[in-house]
């Protein structure tokens, strides 16, 4: 999803969250000169979650899905103004301030906007849901519905809906990638 700024472990990552819970979407800050960066393990650099299951062999696809008893997503809120990202930043695209809190999110929500997609890369089946998911408690994040058929007779505005991980591949050593999706709750 992201790609390393010069092996620094920055990265640029499209998914943001709202600001105050109003569901619309966030705005991506530009990534940062590269003499603005942070090397992993300086003081600004964030603590790192545990992003690899107890269970044997996973480990999740983005930094913000946790696999740690039930999996859930965790942003980076600011402590200055509140904004939630999804992605660690160095400084809040909203209003500056450099220090961030981390928020379990919810693992439900509602359907506030989606799309049916019916092209996609070669080896992506389709068609396949393409969502906003208005988390409950506040913030949005965009995934796919799993579980659910991809026509809008069985995906309306409004549903509800449940965070639901799956295994996305598995590596030559047998380690699997676990991605997320929303699934009808």
């Amino acid at each position: 999803m992201g790609r390393s700024a010069q092996g620094l472990g920055t990265k640029a990552t499209h998914a943001t969250v709202s600001a105050g819970g109003s569901g619309g979407a966030g705005r991506e800050a530009p990534v940062s000169a590269p003499d603005q960066l942070q090397a992993p393990g300086s003081a600004q650099e964030p603590p790192r979650r545990n992003l690899q299951s107890t269970m044997a062999n996973q480990i999740s696809m983005v930094d913000y899905l946790v696999l740690d008893g039930e999996p859930h997503l965790v942003a980076n809120v600011c402590k200055g103004c509140g904004a939630t990202y999804w992605d660690r930043r160095n400084a809040c695209a909203k209003c500056g301030k450099q220090e961030f809190d981390t928020k379990k999110m919810s693992n439900d929500g509602e359907l506030i906007s989606f799309s049916i997609v019916h092209r996609a890369a070669p080896n992506v089946p389709t068609p396949y849901v393409s969502a906003v998911v208005h988390l409950d408690g506040g913030g949005a994040v965009k995934a796919n519905l799993v579980d659910v058929p991809a026509d809008p007779e069985h995906v309306k505005l409004g549903m509800k809906l449940k965070l639901k991980t799956f295994v996305a591949g598995t590596d030559d050593d047998g380690t699997e990638a676990v991605a997320f999706g929303y699934s009808p709750a």
